[in-house]
């Protein structure tokens, strides 16, 4: 048995049923693999462990002072906020993150609620199913206008690996793609927010939710858009006041949104943009990074960050 024990806190959240771990299973510790830990549970399931690995379990203070043998926080995701670091750093304990596992998932995402959207897929089929296509008095439907990408201009806030990801495939579809710049954060070759929004016929966000962007986009940011414009959200929850959005879309402020999260998730106090009657919306569950090559990538560089730690030579260190 290996001199080293190691718990894996929720292996729910990135879903383990498709998926190997034997990159994880074949590192020298001997594991105990928990499916989901309440904060309340994090601290008895770390008293013995030198490695653990959390998605969402949360790490803090009180969790550390009772884990002797903790050497190490493997964070199953590139965002470290469960985690102390003022307080992982003070007990001596490294914490890895991961990086770019999911782009190519989120991208793809990304480009697919532009596409619903501009083409009103869900609004066909839903007609469709309810028997209105058996109805028509002739061929197709032309119930709802469908956009062609072509000659749109995209605006990007947050250009870093996925930021560039859509770029480059919207650049594909014929979009003119043009990158904003943050208030006080000025950049060459970026376009105030402020001065780009009226120019967008698309604004796809991907950027971190930190105090400057929390409402980055609300209700003057929405009427400053064209009202034929779309709004796509596939970062953070918080970047968008969801109210706000919610108004909009019902007084045809912008022309539909697509949204992969939310402030609370799950929406368990219920969320204002899951109202039924909200035009041209999709909301799907923070499901844009859940590829299973997004999320097999995700584990292997888990155990990849392990091993490199047990070499001397830590890889990923936040």
């Amino acid at each position: 048995m290996s001199e080293y024990r190691g718990v894996l806190l929720d292996t729910d959240t990135f879903g383990i049923d498709d998926l190997s771990l034997d990159a994880i299973y074949g590192l020298p510790v001997s594991w105990q693999n928990y499916p989901a830990t309440s904060p309340e549970q994090v601290s008895g399931r770390l008293h013995n462990a030198h490695f653990v690995i959390t998605n969402k379990a949360p790490i803090g203070v009180q969790q550390l002072a009772v884990a002797p043998h903790l050497k190490m926080i493997a964070v199953a995701a590139t965002g470290t906020n469960v985690i102390d670091l003022d307080a992982a750093r003070d007990a001596g304990v490294a914490v890895s993150n991961c990086v770019a596992y999911g782009s190519n998932s989120v991208v793809q995402h990304t480009m697919a609620l532009l596409l619903a959207l501009s083409t009103r897929v869900v609004d066909y089929h839903r007609d469709v199913m309810a028997g209105a296509w058996q109805r028509s008095p002739m061929f197709c439907r032309l119930d709802y206008p469908v956009e062609e990408l072509a000659g749109k201009t995209l605006g990007i806030v947050g250009f870093g690996e996925l930021g560039r990801g859509v770029a480059r495939i919207a650049e594909a579809f014929g979009m003119t793609v043009k990158v904003a710049s943050l208030p006080g954060r000025e950049q060459p070759g970026r376009t105030p927010l402020a001065e780009l929004l009226p120019q967008l016929d698309v604004l796809s966000l991907h950027c971190p939710l930190t105090e400057q962007t929390r409402n980055l986009i609300g209700a003057n940011e929405l009427a400053a858009m064209k009202s034929s414009a779309l709004l796509l959200n596939v970062a953070r929850g918080g970047i968008v006041h969801e109210q706000a959005l919610v108004d909009a879309l019902r007084n045809g402020d912008i022309a539909g949104a697509g949204v992969d999260v939310l402030t609370q998730e799950p929406p368990v106090d219920g969320n204002p943009l899951l109202a039924g009657d909200i035009p041209n919306l999709i909301v799907t569950p923070h499901s844009a990074w859940i590829s299973r090559r997004a999320r097999q990538t995700l584990l292997d560089q888990v155990a990849e960050n392990i091993q490199s730690f047990l070499d001397g030579e830590p890889k990923r260190l936040v």
